[in-house]
């Protein structure tokens, strides 16, 4: 299994030949060297990822960020200068720097500044950009501490940057432009009234594809191991319970059904919390006993229409 630490030059002296896992305020990513197509490619594999599913690149300033593009269109400036660092993932035209692979071949590609002073810290000892798409299996769920990733990566990397659980629990929203118009390509930490509060009316594209623009795009992702279900639990349960089925609820618990195969996402009917939570308690999920996970929806407000997003991809009937 991976070493666990917090040594931030062990973690740069693994990345100068291989991949590591890293932590950000979003969720925990894989690590490599983005200018390097060898590393970008170790990122793939170990990940098992398709090569046509796009990385995310990151950098610990926009100074770093000026030789990997060729232009900042001012709408999605100023959203990084609102947003950076944070939850933020933008879509700009690439430099001939980052490499087709770490793009899917794609003209842009994506760039954040994480909101974590450890990883901050890696990419400055570094001195080149990280990709880094979540540390899981492919399509499995997102690991959000360092523990996640060890028992699901450990055995092929060698070392897992420890910076506590993520604080925020969802990956990051991406934005673009598309015919010249802000547009959402990714639900996530940072929400659409956020980024409203900023630039204005913006397009939502999250529509689920095959040929994806940006991270995150796929029809099915996020999913647990077991069959997971998005549905109206307390009008469901009866035709799911010889499946013994493990319940995830937003706040509260339905009273004839055992509380161990219950699972709150917020007790205090937190949307933030809730999105905290999410991962873990898909993992949680799957390690009880049962054949089916029903999950029911959160109000969509907030980073709650990001949440439903997750569940509904994680769906079986998504």
């Amino acid at each position: 299994m991976a070493e666990i630490g917090n040594d931030i030059q062990k973690a740069a002296d693994f990345l100068l030949s291989g991949v590591v896992g890293i932590p950000t305020e979003t969720v925990y990513g894989l690590a490599g060297n983005a200018l390097d197509a060898n590393r970008v490619a170790d990122i793939f594999r170990v990940k098992k990822r398709p090569f046509f599913d796009p990385l995310i690149v990151h950098v610990h300033s926009q100074e770093a960020l000026d030789p990997l593009i060729t232009d900042f269109p001012p709408m999605l400036k100023k959203l990084a200068d609102a947003f950076w660092p944070g939850p933020l993932t933008l879509l700009l035209p690439r430099s001939e720097k980052i490499p087709d692979l770490a793009c899917s071949g794609l003209s842009e590609a994506a760039f954040r500044i994480p909101n974590h002073p450890l990883t901050l810290q890696l990419l400055q000892a570094t001195g080149f950009p990280l990709a880094a798409p979540s540390a899981n299996p492919f399509g499995y769920v997102s690991p959000t501490t360092a523990q996640h990733v060890n028992e699901q990566l450990g055995q092929d990397i060698p070392y897992v940057l420890d910076g506590g659980p993520s604080f925020v629990g969802l990956e990051s929203t991406i934005v673009g432009l598309e015919n010249g118009r802000p547009t959402i390509f990714r639900l996530g930490g940072l929400s659409i009234d956020e980024i409203k509060a900023v630039i204005g009316e913006v397009d939502v594209r999250i529509n689920q594809s095959s040929d994806p623009r940006a991270p995150g795009m796929l029809k099915s992702h996020y999913s647990p191991l077991k069959p997971l279900l998005l549905c109206d639990i307390r009008s469901s349960l009866d035709q799911y319970r010889k499946q013994s089925p493990i319940l995830i609820l937003f706040d509260q618990l339905i009273e004839d059904y055992p509380i161990e195969k219950q699972i709150l996402l917020s007790p205090n009917r937190s949307i933030t919390e809730a999105a905290t939570n999410l991962f873990s308690v898909l993992r949680q999920a799957d390690k009880l006993a049962g054949e089916i996970i029903l999950a029911e929806s959160v109000p969509p407000n907030g980073l709650g229409i990001a949440i439903n997003d997750r569940l509904k991809r994680a769906s079986v009937q998504s």
